[in-house]
């Protein structure tokens, strides 16, 4: 989060109230990134908005740019625009779709965590994070490179944010529940899964100051515990990761991170291992 150098923020005319912005500010004030704001829209103009946003900014001493652009698609207007201005980090207020819409059409915001290379936090409610408590989803079952490095850049990134706001960090981890015919005897009983995943978190919690109080190892599915336990924290900001599954198996699947999005009380920082980020940067370059 300290190497983040400049910020997207997308910014919706219709709302009064940017909570999209009011999360770029707190982090640029710590940061000091570079906020662009972007408004998505090939139908009005939203010059004279923009212009009164950056002088308000720009006298709070921030540093600012401001663009209004549309290209095919709302999550393609926005990748264009972070490449072109090397944002490492979207914020976007979140706005659910109904479950009609949903059924029929992939929703924009889940294209955006798919394809958009660079973290992004969807903002859903105005509560402070400030004092309050982040909860950071790894799954320490995946010990692969790629599930690894997702992981530390995930508590990094909580760490990041607690000490910005002042707030308390906390880990999830789901485990699968006991299996009898296992081959491996660790995964036949509750107890020794959970000891395993509590030996897993060993060295993050060292290297972060996670005590077991603040380490949450649950059994069930994930996309069911991480909105359970964000709820009875509270959560101000919940982080996951995902491994951006595009193509058929995304559309029949689906990722966690979408999966949990709209259950999700709190905001959302959704983050990519280094390998996709990488990829996904070849495809925004090629189309």
């Amino acid at each position: 989060m300290q190497a983040i150098r400049s910020i997207l923020v997308i910014i919706e005319p219709e709302h009064s109230e940017s909570l999209a912005l009011k999360r770029a500010k707190l982090i640029a004030g710590v940061t000091d990134a570079h906020l662009h704001l972007l408004v998505c829209d090939k139908k009005h103009e939203h010059s004279a908005l923009l212009a009164l946003l950056k002088a308000g900014l720009q006298e709070d001493g921030y540093r600012v740019s401001t663009e209004q652009a549309w290209n095919t698609s709302l999550h393609e207007t926005i990748i264009d625009v972070q490449q072109a201005e090397g944002c490492g980090l979207v914020i976007k207020q979140h706005f659910p779709d109904s479950p009609l819409k949903k059924a029929l059409l992939t929703p924009a915001d889940w294209k955006l965590l798919r394809y958009c290379p660079s973290a992004v936090l969807l903002v859903k409610t105005s509560t402070p994070w400030m004092g309050g408590k982040i909860l950071a989803a790894i799954d320490v079952g995946n010990t692969d490179g790629e599930h690894r490095s997702l992981h530390n850049s995930i508590i990094d990134h909580g760490f990041d944010i607690a000490n910005l706001a002042k707030a308390q960090l906390h880990v999830i981890s789901a485990h699968p529940s006991p299996m009898l015919s296992a081959a491996d005897p660790t995964f036949q009983l509750k107890e020794t899964i959970e000891a395993r995943y509590r030996e897993q978190c060993r060295a993050f919690q060292a290297e972060f100051d996670v005590d077991d109080k603040h380490l949450h190892i649950e059994e069930g599915p994930a996309d069911v515990l991480i909105p359970y336990l964000a709820h009875q924290l509270p959560a101000a900001v919940t982080i996951i990761g995902t491994v951006g599954r595009t193509g058929l198996s995304g559309a029949l699947i689906g990722n966690t991170a979408e999966v949990v999005l709209d259950a999700l009380e709190s905001d959302v920082l959704v983050l990519k291992p280094d390998e996709v980020m990488d990829r996904l940067v070849e495809q925004a370059t090629k189309a």
